[in-house]
């Protein structure tokens, strides 16, 4: 091969090797850093996520948007959002920060939830399994060139829920039918999946709605605590209303186990751990075990 031809086959090497190094990684926005999170285990170096809500002092009904969400939602390929009025923050920014071609994904479509529904969609394994294949089609689609490596991360997160369902699944044969307080709605679908009996449903639909609890319905909790006709009161850890607080310090003086609830994903922990901590915390609760 003549100098030349040795020049331009080296020129072309260097060309490819640098569009390899220096391809712009797919932009993702998630409303919420749980499903963040599930963005990064999917998209891998892939992908630059950003995560809205990503700190357990966020609180999505006091959420406002801003200069930079804005510019993130505009450059963003993938933007997932939580959907049934738990963040509709999100779907007005969406509307008034347009960008063609963007693939937004609705995680309560996928979970086949409708307004009115629990919007706590993240507690059900199988809707962060399905937001997983939609990640990993997405994906595919905006960047063929790695589809085989985002269907082997969508099967290795798919693989990784297995143990929670395996948990879920020993934890329902032991407690199926146990009675359990729940201050909100962020433990109703962990409740159900447990088979687990809530008898103070009222009084999670009204904190639920935001709207102060009935005389009537806080009476019949702290009923049900101080008869200690509840093995476990669960709550929301992040959650600041003050008739909830004052029912957890009840249970603590019935010596009735408290268990936390957190609505954000904790730092440092992926989905797995989070919900897999959870469950632990609560299994011990309800086998009577000291924290």
């Amino acid at each position: 091969m003549t100098n030349g031809g040795l020049l331009a086959a080296a020129s072309l090497v260097l060309t490819l090797l640098s569009g390899l190094a220096f391809a712009e990684p797919v932009n993702i926005v998630a409303a919420e850093n749980f499903y963040g999170d599930v963005a990064t285990q999917i998209g891998g170096v892939h992908v630059a996520v950003t995560s809205i809500l990503a700190t357990p002092d966020d609180d999505t009904h006091l959420f406002e948007g801003s200069a930079s969400i804005a510019r993130a939602l505009v450059t963003a390929k993938i933007v997932i959002v939580n959907g049934v009025d738990y963040d509709p923050w999100m779907e007005k920014l969406l509307v008034a920060n347009k960008a063609p071609g963007r693939r937004e994904i609705l995680v309560a479509t996928l979970a086949h939830k409708t307004r009115g529904d629990n919007p706590r969609l993240w507690y059900s394994p199988a809707a962060m399994k399905a937001l997983a294949g939609a990640l990993s089609v997405g994906l595919a689609v905006i960047d063929p060139t790695h589809r085989d490596d985002y269907q082997r991360s969508e099967a290795v997160f798919g693989a990784s829920l297995e143990s929670l369902d395996t948990k879920i699944a020993q934890m329902r044969q032991k407690y199926v039918g146990q009675p359990v307080a729940a201050s909100e709605a962020v433990s109703s679908y962990l409740a159900e999946l447990l088979g687990l009996k809530v008898p103070n449903e009222e009084f999670v639909l009204e904190v639920m709605s935001n709207a102060e609890p009935s005389a009537s319905n806080i009476a019949a909790f702290e009923n049900d605590l101080k008869d200690h006709k509840v093995k476990v009161m669960l709550y929301n850890a992040q959650g600041r209303v003050p008739a909830v607080q004052r029912l957890v310090q009840i249970a603590k003086d019935e010596n009735i186990p408290v268990v936390g609830i957190s609505e954000t994903e904790p730092p440092g922990a992926t989905y797995q751990q989070w919900m897999a901590r959870q469950l632990e915390e609560l299994d011990k609760a309800l086998a009577g075990e000291a924290p």
